[in-house]
């Protein structure tokens, strides 16, 4: 069953090993993926080229970092960079176009990003600065695997999607040379079944960027909302991952692709345990409007923007961290 014939009650999911097919497969995956991207926005996506074994591993090397004691956790607080541990209830997300959130969000993670190396003159700006890697056995070399193969998987969904928008292939390539990559380690701890209506694990959101890769444990509680309003739920499916078009992505098509609200409840009674990939274009890749997005009657919704502006922006104002930083 291709993407297209799936119902709006569950989201579509696509299968990359039509890849194997060349690019008569490639076309078929952008056809699918500018259906699903100009309409709810999510899919799943299976056969992607990571191992499950790279996937258990990120999973176990997360658990054990969260069953540490509070203390060796706040050791590795958020750094200037983004990257750290972000304790419960320390992010609110005040930018939300989709909800008025006065609560901060009921999870914990971890945040690890691309490496720079010291000697790089971007080296300690913006996000570009030292991971803080927990002294755990294996842990490193788990994550790093799982986030190798990840980012492979985002390089290679690149060509599609710019087939489907009618760009040449490699088009996007440029943008990504110096990926901007988030691996957020998260866990969410069981929220009472009569907890406010207003509390969440994740509050409505949008996603900052362009791509979000998101592996989930089968404990549930991701929903997504319809054009309608309604919220669909997203569950774990065996062998998928979740993939949404995010807010840069939805600006640099002039709101052809949906950047989708979601949220987060764990009503599951036990903990969930998840890893978004926040797949993203370098620092200083000016996003402007695709030239297949624009036309004489369709006039770009928006000005250029330096992303690495825009998603600096956003972190200042939703990180409690930024606001007490020297």
């Amino acid at each position: 069953m291709t993407a297209t014939n799936i119902a709006i009650d569950q989201l579509p999911i696509i299968d990359m090993s039509r890849l194997d097919h060349g690019e008569a497969g490639e076309i078929a995956i952008a056809a699918d993926l500018d259906a699903i991207f100009s309409s709810i926005g999510f899919c799943y996506f299976r056969n992607i080229g990571v191992p499950q074994s790279l996937t258990d591993g990120l999973f176990a090397a997360s658990r054990a970092f969260h069953a540490q004691p509070e203390a060796a956790k706040r050791a590795l607080a958020m750094n200037s960079t983004h990257r750290g541990y972000m304790a419960p209830n320390t992010s609110v997300i005040v930018t939300s176009s989709v909800a008025d959130v006065k609560r901060p969000n009921f999870s914990e993670s971890l945040m690890l990003m691309h490496e720079i190396a010291p000697s790089d003159p971007r080296y300690d700006t913006e996000v570009h600065g030292p991971n803080q890697w927990p002294d755990l056995p294996g842990f490193r070399d788990a994550v790093t695997a799982y986030e190798a193969a990840i980012r492979a998987f985002g390089l290679r969904l690149l060509r599609p999607m710019a087939r489907a928008l009618g760009l040449a292939p490699d088009w996007f390539a440029p943008y990504f040379a110096d990926a901007t990559t988030f691996l957020r380690l998260l866990h969410y701890p069981p929220q009472p079944p009569d907890s406010p209506d207003d509390a969440f694990g994740s509050a409505p959101h949008t996603d900052y960027g362009f791509l979000t890769i998101l592996c989930q444990d089968t404990a549930g509680g991701l929903e997504v909302r319809r054009a309608d309003g309604t919220w669909l739920k997203a569950p774990p499916v065996p062998g998928t991952w979740v993939v949404n078009v995010a807010d840069m992505l939805s600006r640099w098509t002039n709101g052809r692709w949906q950047s989708t609200p979601h949220r987060v409840k764990n009503l599951s009674g036990g903990d969930r345990f998840s890893c978004p990939y926040f797949f993203d274009m370098s620092m200083d890749s000016t996003v402007t409007c695709v030239p297949t997005c624009t036309s004489a009657t369709n006039p770009p919704r928006h000005e250029p923007v330096r992303y690495g502006d825009y998603l600096m922006e956003r972190l200042d104002k939703n990180y409690s961290y930024r606001k007490t930083r020297a």
